[in-house]
């Protein structure tokens, strides 16, 4: 499942100032007009409305994008196509970030014309509720960060964590744009392009984290996060020689809170393989064990051991495995 740490820190350190500058306009003349017609009215207090209402539209939102991803039953293979693709479209809102060319801004989605009229509009109504009635109607205003969340949130193919990742991102922009919106007149635009590189290094760096996890559950037996020891056993020696190990028609790969262990990675080719799986610690997307490659699927709760029974490959090489959403992973040598 996404890394919700990054997700917040993404939303703490660019959120609040890119959707600041998609949407702080907008609140800016709500905030001003209920100033006008409440004398006693706190610009907190509506800053506040504002992001209650964010948080409950985006965490609707990101709940049916989440359900949306789960009807449709996929492969290992298949959902590591989909997690390739979100994390491309990431990688563009990055570069649109940047400038780096001009093709970059179709990755930034624009909404309607209509419905960008009827937002502005409610924020020069002047009613007190305004600012909350902009937070409800902000999540069809997205900016280039939001919209990667979004994406993100329907790669999970679950409600619960679709839900997750668009609230815990709205919580992460919500100190920042707090700040930034009780003192919105002194914002400038240049405030945008200090942290332009920022918010690009993050959603780049979350990208990136995806595509690897894509790599991984397709059944890839290189990735982004071993590349480096690959070159480095190429031109050098890894301490850790398989080639010193009997082939065993028995591995026992334990579930940690960090990963898999696996006692013996060598199998041989052709046989009947039965792993046992031991789930010492392993919570999230670990408990689902995958091998890509076969189609294979096993479920160990924490606590629990299961055994799963394959038969390797004819063919020589690396037989990748992974949790659900190839955060973690780890090969078979078969030989």
């Amino acid at each position: 499942m996404p890394n919700l740490w990054i997700i917040f820190t993404t939303g703490l350190i660019s959120g609040g100032l890119t959707c600041m500058a998609v949407q702080g306009g907008i609140l800016a003349t709500a905030l001003t007009r209920e100033e006008e017609s409440h004398p006693m009215g706190s610009r907190a207090v509506g800053v506040a409305a504002f992001l209650v209402a964010k948080l409950m539209s985006h965490a609707l939102i990101g709940a049916l994008l989440g359900f949306a991803g789960s009807l449709v039953s996929l492969s290992p293979r298949t959902q590591a196509i989909g997690i390739g693709i979100i994390s491309l479209f990431m990688i563009g809102t990055a570069l649109s970030f940047l400038d780096v060319h001009p093709i970059f801004r179709y990755f930034v989605i624009q909404p309607p014309r209509f419905l960008t009229r009827m937002i502005r509009g409610t924020a020069k109504t002047g009613t007190w509720y305004a600012p909350a009635l902009i937070g409800l109607f902000s999540v069809f205003i997205p900016c280039g960060t939001t919209q990667a969340m979004m994406a993100l949130a329907a790669g999970t193919g679950n409600p619960w964590w679709g839900m997750a990742v668009l609230s815990v991102f709205v919580l992460g922009t919500a100190p920042l744009f707090f700040l930034l919106g009780i003192s919105i007149d002194v914002i400038k635009a240049t405030l945008k392009e200090q942290f332009g590189v920022v918010a690009a290094v993050l959603v780049m760096g979350l990208a990136l984290i995806n595509l690897n996890a894509a790599m991984t559950l397709y059944g890839s037996p290189v990735t982004l996060l071993s590349l480096p020891k690959t070159v480095f056993c190429a031109v050098t020696f890894c301490p850790v020689r398989v080639s010193d190990l009997e082939a065993t028609k028995t591995p026992v790969i334990t579930f940690w809170l960090n990963g898999y262990k696996i006692d013996n990675p060598v199998i041989p080719k052709g046989e009947e393989i039965t792993v046992t799986l031991t789930n010492s610690a392993g919570a999230g997307c670990i408990q689902a064990f995958t091998i890509p490659a076969l189609g294979l699927q096993e479920v160990v709760p924490v606590g629990q051991t299961k055994t799963l029974t394959f038969t390797a490959p004819d063919n020589g090489g690396e037989l990748a495995f992974s949790c659900s959403m190839g955060m973690y992973g780890g090969t078979f040598i078969v030989r």
